[in-house]
């Protein structure tokens, strides 16, 4: 068994990790204008997880109850995404872009917006 065949899962894992980074840092640098132009920050870690700590400014809407309150966020400004380590804000990142919303940002983890 060659090289590759062997470790193939190691690096798709590994490629998914360095493109949430990746794509987090992008956020990142963005953050000062998205603040600027009025975005919406959302946390969408547990009523729980957000009490114990959490962004100053964000509102809490749990992934589990997103698609129910829809009709709180607005489709014209920027809704920036944040959870524990970025892999639930992705998948409501996913749901808000299936569901019209144009521009949906994952920062990834919540103390990057701090």
């Amino acid at each position: 068994m060659n090289f590759f065949e062997q470790y193939w899962p190691v690096l798709v894992l590994a490629l998914w990790y360095g493109y949430k980074w990746w794509s987090a840092k992008q956020v990142i640098r963005m953050l000062p204008e998205l603040r600027k132009n009025g975005a919406v920050f959302i946390d969408v870690r547990s009523a729980a997880e957000f009490a114990s700590v959490n962004a100053p400014g964000s509102i809490n809407i749990p992934l589990p109850e997103l698609g129910s309150r829809l009709v709180e966020l607005p489709k014209d400004r920027d809704l920036v995404l944040c959870c524990a380590s970025g892999s639930r804000s992705g998948m409501a990142r996913m749901m808000l872009k299936t569901k019209g919303f144009g521009k949906v940002h994952n920062v990834g983890r919540w103390s990057n917006l701090i």
